[in-house]
């Protein structure tokens, strides 16, 4: 256990997007926490339940320190959130997605947003290794998996609904979006395809109907203007307008 009786006693305050994580007891500004003296301030924060994902400055006493500061008896630490938009190191910016957020997944790929993502669960240890050795993104709802020490980098996912969701994601780290560009499948890149090439993948009635198709140049799914597209386009034309909001 990290609290010591024998300890430092600290202040410790979380900002407001926090709260999720440390509950109401200490929701209500100032709190004493006692420490064992030896453990980091990464390490008190992780403790008390927020993944290190979801903080930005940690302040001590007016001064900003990094998480591997071993807090003084006394001191105040401020727990402040990630600023948004977050600017993650590297180029370009790629998200992986846990198994539980397949729609969130489809969805950034409708946006053109690199978004790897599979119905099957690899496990938190195959996911935070997959994360380091792509430099993506880690997306998921498990604190404990945004806790692994081996991830590159990963966002809490605030919300179970893929609305809000897409929208969160977007306005945390502002991804540039290529509507139309990736396959919803499998991620890969479409291309423009020729009628006659794809036919033999097309019903008799979209044949007749349509004229226009792209498919995926790695899995070779074939996409055209749709039943579904209007629902499509009004979530595309959702994200370009908070894009340039």
């Amino acid at each position: 256990m990290l609290s010591d009786v024998n300890g430092p006693e600290i202040g410790l305050s979380f900002a407001p997007e926090l709260h999720l994580f440390v509950g109401a007891a200490r929701s209500a500004g100032r709190t004493p926490f006692v420490t064992d003296g030896a453990s980091t301030l990464g390490h008190v924060v992780e403790s008390l339940g927020v993944p290190l994902t979801e903080v930005g400055r940690l302040v001590a006493d007016g001064a900003e320190v990094p998480v591997s500061h071993v807090p003084q008896r006394g001191e105040h630490i401020e727990v402040r959130a990630v600023e948004r938009p977050q600017r993650v190191p590297g180029a370009p910016l790629r998200f992986l997605l846990d198994v539980h957020l397949g729609t969130l997944a489809r969805r950034l790929r409708l946006l053109g947003v690199d978004a790897a993502y599979t119905n099957e669960d690899p496990g938190d240890a195959a996911l935070a290794a997959r994360s380091a050795e792509e430099r993506r993104v880690l997306l998921s709802r498990d604190r404990g998996l945004l806790q692994r020490r081996e991830l590159w980098a990963g966002a809490y996912v605030y919300s179970d609904r893929p609305d809000d969701q897409l929208r969160d994601v977007l306005g945390r780290f502002a991804p540039t979006l290529a509507p139309w560009t990736r396959c919803t499948a499998c991620n890969g890149r479409l291309a423009a395809a020729d009628k006659d090439a794809v036919h033999e993948q097309l019903h008799h009635g979209t044949q007749r109907t349509y004229d226009v198709f792209a498919q995926c140049t790695a899995c070779g799914r074939v996409y055209w203007r749709g039943a579904h597209h209007a629902r499509l386009e009004a979530i595309v034309e959702e994200a370009l307008r908070a894009g340039t909001g």
